[in-house]
């Protein structure tokens, strides 16, 4: 005779979790994760990320945004929390993005002296490169190299980082940035490999973010990186802090000229930019 588990004093809960082999703590382990990976509570924790202070994105490959103390946590996190959609992934990374937002307003995401930052990326070049295959994509990326860097070493300039098809700069001075930059567009123009020429959009900031060894990290890296990803179908744009740096008179020695950028009416609004800093894009005359 089988008993009852209702009138044995035992929990029928525990005597379900016996019969399928788990203990209770696995029990709830498995619905703590199901609750923390279900699609409408992930979207959720986002929306309210997007409405806390500092960079959304934050936690992101593509964001450069968080002074280095911030930012190696932010990369021991996404380690222990794994790059899949998770509600807990959300909180860490929240908290850790108004961190990050806290430091800057202090001044502490802030370096002591004032650089240009300089970030280029190839346009439709990993489109290209899938088609183009592993030995004509190094090919190419061997000759944009001598192209874009070049000119920056030439002019005082130091690569920071390469990051694939596009890199990050900083040099002492605004106008030999914007000056390095104009260079490497046009030997950048001279390169082909099996009829595909690459083209480039870049954006350049000044301000002061902090260098760690090698690397320099802040808000000013972060709006440096913004700048690029407004450039668009090949455009240099600079922030109004970098042009208000460069003397009277060297956009037109250069000739080029400097006008406001205007978003198109159906592009995504700026993100990781101080809220009325203004945008320029420099062109050739």
């Amino acid at each position: 005779m089988t008993e009852d588990p209702s009138t044995s004093g035992v929990d029928p809960t525990d005597a379900s979790e016996r019969a399928s082999g788990r203990s209770r703590p696995e029990t709830v382990a498995r619905w703590v994760r199901g609750i923390n990976t279900r699609p409408q509570v992930v979207d959720a924790f986002r929306k309210i990320r997007r409405a806390l202070p500092g960079d959304p994105s934050f936690g992101d490959p593509l964001s450069t945004a968080g002074p280095g103390g911030v930012r190696a946590m932010a990369r021991a996190a996404d380690r222990f929390l794994d790059d899949s959609p998770g509600a807990s992934r959300e909180v860490s990374l929240g908290a850790l993005q108004v961190w990050q937002a806290l430091l800057e307003r202090t001044g502490r995401g802030r370096g002591p002296r004032e650089v240009t930052i300089v970030f280029t990326d190839l346009i439709g070049f990993s489109s290209w490169s899938l088609g183009a295959g592993d030995e004509v994509t190094l090919e190419l990326l061997r000759e944009v190299a001598k192209a874009v860097e070049t000119p920056i070493v030439d002019r005082g300039g130091q690569v920071v980082k390469r990051m694939g098809d596009g890199l990050m700069a900083v040099f002492a001075r605004p106008d030999r940035a914007v000056e390095a930059m104009f260079a490497a567009r046009a030997q950048l123009a001279q390169v082909e490999v099996e009829g595909y020429r690459p083209r480039m959009r870049i954006g350049v900031h000044t301000g002061s973010p902090r260098q760690m060894a090698s690397d320099w990290l802040g808000v000013d890296v972060n709006v440096a990186a913004r700048m690029m990803e407004l450039g668009g179908d090949g455009n240099v744009i600079v922030s109004e802090t970098t042009l208000a740096a460069l003397q009277p008179g060297f956009l037109a020695d250069l000739g080029a000229a400097a006008k406001p950028y205007r978003r198109g009416l159906f592009a995504a609004p700026m993100r990781g930019v101080p809220d009325g800093l203004r945008v320029f894009t420099v062109q050739a005359r």
